[in-house]
């Protein structure tokens, strides 16, 4: 069984969907910085549990 789960965001410099793995015990309430896999850009993303979904917000980095 594995603890992460495949997700999708999009970037929002370039609008390409980024994919990153979630892991359920630890990633959740957390904020990390990822750099696009197109563009390189630093993203800002918050991971958020909505009941038994998780949500990705992604944001510029300089917002």
């Amino acid at each position: 069984m594995s603890l992460t789960d495949p997700k999708t965001f999009e970037c929002p410099y370039c609008m390409t969907i980024n994919d990153i793995e979630v892991d359920w015990l630890n990633d959740i309430g957390q904020q990390q910085i990822v750099d696009c896999q197109v563009c390189c850009q630093p993203i800002e993303i918050e991971v958020i549990q909505l009941g038994d979904e998780i949500q990705i917000k992604a944001h510029r980095d300089d917002e």
